[in-house]
């Protein structure tokens, strides 16, 4: 045994309050006898020392056999019921064998759960709870709850990291025992190093290997494809299947929706390889997807599956998205005879992801309201321009721009120019009112939503537009009186105070923005309704036909499947309006946005007009654009401050204008390519090198001649290396190369790589969730791009539910860098060994109750004259 202070300068006081206590003696006016006093000095300065120690920390240190183990429990997807079985046994095995040792359990997946005493009861409360399951008669509430909470359980254990939970172990292990960690799990880690953490713990680490998955399964193992083809090249789809039983089942291979391949094959235990050819017509990148069904016996689900993408080079190719696509038809076949790939699509076939657009050079919009597209399909577009560099172009038309509701919208911002515009004197005034249902179902997102469509709408009116906003409830509620459009700001602040909340009663709204409209001596007076619920009863139909006779119009929003369609609907086709169906509250702004101008009735110029050239450009070179045709209306718009307007009509507003927008080019024009206005235009001889020159100059740039990428995928983190060279052959070192990676979830990340041989360039990055990650590749050399290349990789299911045998190499590596045991019994946990702990006790406490005793003893002392008591003492000394 021995002695140590935790803080040993406290002792540093004990001097001179010695000496404060012998001055006080010293100076007593006590008439106590000499030897009384003395004997109080002799406690009080015991007393100083003893809370002076305390302070000081004063700690018995002796040596203990006892261990405190902490079991790391591996619960992932890959431990199945016999491994459950193996870990159940040896911790009752190890609870019975413990005797007076600690034992405390850790489980762990891809994350490190709570540590708990391991005890007798403990394990039976666990038995319990896995023998309780959830009651069939549950409502469908908790069964959603309990399905939710399911989802979120199994996200937790896809995944095995030994590394996270060795360290959290070592941070909880407590002083004063002798430490060890046993590690029960099948050794697949798939993230983290395990050997590694375990050599840094200085903690013994016990490995016990569980037994690997035993249930019968089947996996798409590996899907290997070239990473770059030329367009039309034959080339192999290798599929690699693992089965760890004999079996039969249906192997499909999908290029994105279309099915190419779909062939019965017996299935051998081991791995099983098939090849299949392949080649690519059209798309310039594919996503090949092979999947396996129709198994005799398979556990999980989630490995039946996996990809592989396919770069192909050949013919830039466009994408059109017209409303009609019939119209539209004229473009496509002048593109094509300038060596340009066309598909047309109606907004409906609007990609949905980057996979589908990176198909594609440019994108082409013809006609194509927002209120078409989803807020996913817009931020897709977006992201395929900023960071992939792709060519995006909108055409003109009655659904174009802002009679289109691209106000404020995020393809906008792309947009060189701004749906707003300042509105001509000779144009109808508007009044318009409003009417915004503000029941307790429209809580949250969709009264936010309502209320930003509602500012948006007055910012687009013009200063003779009059504006009104309402809501109700089971009330009506005037929130702004008729008023000049140009009161926004105070308009604004007014729409802002609306909360929601309240039953739906719409016919006493509707009656109200009648009699609004009454007063006012605008020429055009419109209303918008918008509900998420079904109305009390009500005379909605006559109500809209007394409007229509009052020369006024009536638009209907249903936001959400609860609302009334039916009944909305009809009030829209009553009063000669229109109507609008959405399950996103956030395309309300849109459609508001699009309402207000197509009410407004001045967005359009439909008057002949030839364009002008404001800025000469290569991309108009052997163009006669004097002898262009009239062009016979178009949409206005403004440019915005930063783009380049080309062409301009003879009025000043902006035709054609473009810009960059990040490694992207977007373009306008705002008349259109078909029959409508350009009639006129479809039978001019430029009228085809005119539109091939434009798609070109916007069109994403790919040039690959100097070249080469790599990429390899190593769980979840992918490696890529770029050899780059010159026209010549020659390496190009120093240069700059970055690679900007879009994740399945849009979310960016940019890397410049670093430079490891004689022009290859190297980076890794994460692969945090299973999909698609899109990869656009710049080489810049003196600030200038010399080479762009795009390039994809796909993650399929997590690395957790491949058929791995338990990898006992690592675990008895982990034993051997810790100077642990590998599969020891449960029972060989606790035997003795020479390893000592040295273990602290505190001894303030004892020292404090001690001070306590001496304390009361001095008390005592200056108290009472014990001369009384002992009176011979007294006169031998008074002597």
């Amino acid at each position: 045994m021995s002695f140590e202070l935790t803080r040993p300068w406290v002792l540093l006081f004990l001097v001179p309050l010695a000496l404060v206590i012998t001055a006080c003696f010293v100076r007593s006016l006590s008439d106590f006898p000499r030897s009384q006093r003395i004997v109080s000095l002799v406690m009080r300065i015991g007393m100083l020392l003893l809370l002076v120690l305390s302070l000081a920390g004063l700690t018995l240190l002796h040596d203990t056999e006892e261990q405190f183990v902490i079991v790391l429990q591996d619960q992932s997807l890959s431990i199945d019921d016999d491994a459950n079985v193996a870990t159940d046994e040896f911790l009752r095995n190890a609870v019975d064998a413990r005797g007076d040792h600690k034992l405390a359990l850790l489980p762990f997946a891809t994350t490190v759960g709570t540590v708990q005493d391991l005890t007798p009861e403990t394990l039976t409360e666990a038995a319990d709870r896995k023998v309780d399951q959830p009651d069939e008669s549950e409502s469908s509430a908790t069964t959603k709850q309990a399905e939710d909470d399911s989802e979120t359980a199994r996200k937790q254990k896809d995944g095995t990291n030994l590394a996270a939970a060795i360290e959290a172990a070592a941070g909880y292990m407590p002083p004063g025992f002798v430490p060890q960690i046993v590690l029960l799990t099948d050794g697949n880690e798939t993230v983290g190093d395990a050997v590694a953490a375990a050599a840094q713990s200085n903690i013994p680490i016990t490995t016990i290997a569980l037994p690997a998955m035993s249930e019968p399964e089947v996996q798409v193992a590996e899907v290997k494809v070239p990473a770059e083809v030329r367009e039309g090249e034959p080339f192999f789809v290798d599929v690699e299947i693992q089965s760890n039983h004999d079996d039969e089942g249906l192997i499909e291979v999908f290029r994105g929706d279309h099915k190419v391949v779909s062939e019965k094959k017996t299935l051998t235990t081991g791995t099983n390889r098939f090849r299949f050819q392949q080649s690519i017509e059209r798309d310039r990148m594919a996503a090949f997807n092979v999947r396996i069904s129709g198994l005799k016996q398979d556990t999980l689900l989630d490995n039946n599956s996996d990809a592989g993408l396919v770069f192909a080079a050949g013919k830039p190719r466009v994408l059109i998205v017209e409303s009609d696509p019939n119209l539209i038809r004229e473009l496509a076949y002048a593109l094509e005879d300038e060596g340009i790939q066309v598909d047309v699509r109606p907004p409906q076939g609007m990609p949905e992801t980057l996979a589908d657009l990176q198909n594609y050079e440019c994108l082409l919009l013809s006609n194509v309201p927002a209120t078409a597209l989803t807020q996913q399909q817009m931020q897709i577009a977006r992201t395929w321009v900023q960071e992939l560099g792709g060519g995006l172009i909108m055409l003109g038309g009655e659904q174009s721009f802002g009679l289109g509701g691209y106000y404020k919208s995020t393809l906008e911002d792309v947009l060189p120019v701004r749906s707003d515009f300042e509105k001509e004197k000779e144009k109808p005034s508007l009044g318009m009112v409003l009417v915004i249902d503000k029941s307790g179902s429209m809580s949250g997102d969709p009264i936010e939503m309502a209320k930003s469509a509602a500012r948006s709408a007055v910012e687009l009116l013009g200063r003779r537009d009059q504006v009104a906003v309402l809501a109700f409830d089971g009330d009506t509620y005037v929130i702004s009186e008729m008023q000049p459009a140009s009161n926004g700001v105070r308009i604004s602040d007014e729409i802002a105070r609306i909360d929601a909340g309240g039953g739906t009663n719409m016919y006493p709204a509707m009656e109200m923005s009648f009699e609004m409209l009454m007063t006012t001596s605008a020429k055009l007076k419109h209303v918008i309704l918008l509900t998420d619920g079904v109305s009390t009863a009500g005379d909605f139909e006559g109500m809209a036909q007394q409007m229509v006779s009052a020369k006024m119009t009536v638009s209907t929003v249903a936001a959400g499947s609860g609302a009334d369609q039916t009944l909305l609907e009809q009030i829209a086709r009553v009063g000669k309006g229109r109507y609008y169906y959405t399950d996103d509250p956030a395309q309300v702004p849109q459609i508001f946005a699009k309402e207000t101008v197509t009410a407004s009735k001045s967005a359009i110029d439909e008057q002949p007009f030839i364009p002008q050239v404001i800025r000469a450009t290569h991309t108009l070179a052997d163009i006669d654009m004097e002898s262009a045709p009239f062009l016979l209306g178009y949409v206005m718009t403004r440019p915005k401050p930063t783009s380049e307007v080309i062409l301009a009509t003879e009025k000043g507003d902006p035709l054609l204008v473009w810009w960059r927008y990040g490694l992207g080019m977007t373009a306008a024009f705002t008349s259109d390519a078909k029959s409508r206005w350009a009639a006129e235009w479809m039978t001019w001889p430029g009228y085809g090198k005119f539109w091939t020159q434009v798609i070109r100059q916007v069109m994403r740039k790919s040039d690959t001649r100097g070249i080469q990428v790599r990429t390899q995928r190593t769980g979840d983190l992918a490696s890529v290396a770029v050899d780059a060279v010159n026209e010549v052959g020659q390496f190009l070192n120093r240069v700059d190369v970055e690679l900007t990676v879009i994740s399945p979830q849009l979310q960016r990340t940019s890397t410049v790589m670093s430079q490891s041989a004689p022009g290859r360039y190297t980076t890794d990055f994460p692969l945090p969730q299973a999909g698609s990650y899109h990869m656009e590749i710049a080489v810049r050399q003196n600030d200038q791009v010399v080479y762009r290349q795009s390039r994809g990789l796909m993650r399929g299911y997590s690395d957790e539910l491949r058929i791995r045998p338990a990898n006992e190499s690592l675990l008895q590596e982990v034993a051997t860098a810790s100077g642990g045991r590998f599969n020891p019994k449960a029972a060989e946990l606790f035997e003795s060994s020479d390893v000592r702990a040295m273990r602290p006790t505190p001894l303030w406490p004892w020292l404090l109750t001690l001070a306590t005793v001496i304390l009361i003893l001095d008390v005592a002392l200056r108290r009472i004259d014990f001369t009384v008591y002992f009176p011979s003492a007294h006169s031998k000394n008074a002597v």
